[in-house]
């Protein structure tokens, strides 16, 4: 993630600070790459945690933090009938992508490009191209993927409504799911491209998946989904909403989860869903902690204001410094890229960023105090501060210098 001669190895976290083994402090804004939502060994999650861990760590049957857990993301996930617990957010993607399609009994997805969903075979398909794909057709990002499954996966460029319906009116006929990041990587969504996108899978009976590992429950409590008023046939979370501890969760309508069966029916009957630790009583133990973090009043409102200083401070330090500095994406996730367009709305359009600059930039960052890695995201958390947006703003104008020094 880091050049060796910035690299950290990390000894303990709390709040929003890391200490690495030499003693160093750093404000981390990786913050586990998002599942720090709540800070690092927030107290409340570490007491519920030791609790249920005296209590048994996992059982593969239903248990009652697993239920209570499922409760509460039924009442606060805008598309959630009934969920499925699952590990990883790979396992949610992947899983959610197989019920889709045994729903609308058509074997291709639709992702696009650009769209982190991943490491899965079916995600590592026009995930981090150097160019435009061959629109609708996306080559592999991952030695090991076997080429056969080009045929499964088409891709378009996100933000363009027009072209993204006019792939799924074209392959209507053998499209089983449409897989999309509300929020791509820092990209926003257009106003009215997540509608068309749910109005065209609507018309043809295709699945439509929100991936919402990044923005569930951060972008605010009912997620992307709240935040961007449209409702997907199935999504998928995790990072956020389990408090550090390994967890994901695909929520949907009843009549498309149930394409997951369970065991009253035969094995080729359902779609394969099943995993040692899903549900386990420790993530779901952690994750009811987190989400009662998270719904107290002014928590999102808080996120908003600290990210927003942080923001504005950046692309005001970049202006300074003759940089054409962009702080791209939402309040609690964002990314700093070094390009003229403030505006970018695809993949294509994110490839101007100089990667040399975000290099340098986060090489100077970490040197100074500040935990990010090169070209990814800055992420807000509960435990992030005003003191924190100070110092950060100091060592990034100290670090925008080196920068513009080249």
């Amino acid at each position: 993630m880091l050049p060796r001669e910035a690299d950290v190895v990390i000894r303990e976290g709390r709040g929003s600070k890391l200490i690495s083994v030499d003693g160093r402090e750093y404000i981390d804004f990786l913050m586990g790459s998002g599942p720090m939502l709540v800070g690092h060994c927030h107290p409340r999650v570490i007491e519920a945690v030791e609790h249920q861990m005296r209590q048994g760590t996992t059982f593969y049957f239903l248990n009652e933090p697993a239920i209570r857990l499922a409760e509460q993301m039924i009442e606060a996930v805008p598309c959630a009938e009934e969920i499925r617990y699952v590990s990883t957010g790979s396992d949610a993607t992947f899983l959610s992508l197989r019920a889709g399609r045994a729903f609308a009994g058509r074997s291709k997805i639709l992702k696009f490009e650009g769209g982190w969903h991943g490491t899965n075979d079916y995600a590592m398909f026009g995930t981090v191209p150097q160019h435009a794909s061959d629109y609708p057709h996306a080559e592999s990002d991952s030695l090991g993927v076997p080429d056969v499954l080009g045929d499964e996966v088409l891709v378009a460029p996100f933000n363009d409504a027009e072209f993204a319906e006019q792939v799924i009116d074209q392959h209507a006929g053998e499209l089983g799911a449409v897989i999309v990041e509300p929020l791509q990587r820092v990209l926003k969504p257009e106003p009215g491209f997540l509608q068309a996108v749910r109005d065209a899978c609507t018309r043809h009976g295709i699945v439509l998946i929100f991936d919402e590992i990044v923005t569930g429950f951060r972008l605010a409590w009912g997620g992307a989904q709240e935040a961007y008023g449209v409702v997907p046939d199935l999504a998928c979370y995790g990072k956020a909403m389990a408090g550090g501890y390994p967890l994901a969760v695909i929520a949907g309508r009843k009549e498309v989860m149930d394409a997951f069966g369970n065991v009253s029916r035969p094995p080729q009957s359902i779609a394969w869903a099943s995993g040692t630790f899903n549900g386990n009583p420790i993530g779901s133990t952690a994750a009811l902690a987190a989400m009662e973090l998270l719904s107290a009043p002014g928590v999102y409102d808080q996120l908003h204001r600290i990210g927003s200083r942080l923001r504005s401070g950046i692309e005001e330090a970049g202006r300074r410094h003759g940089l054409p500095v962009q702080a791209l994406g939402e309040d609690m996730v964002f990314g700093v890229r070094f390009m003229e367009n403030s505006q970018p709305k695809t993949w294509v359009d994110l490839l101007e960023n100089d990667k040399a600059m975000g290099s340098t930039f986060a090489v100077e960052c970490v040197k100074r105090g500040i935990l990010i890695v090169p070209n990814e995201k800055f992420y807000i958390s509960i435990a992030h501060t005003d003191e924190d947006v100070d110092r950060t703003l100091e060592i990034i104008d100290e670090a925008l210098k080196v920068v513009a020094a080249g």
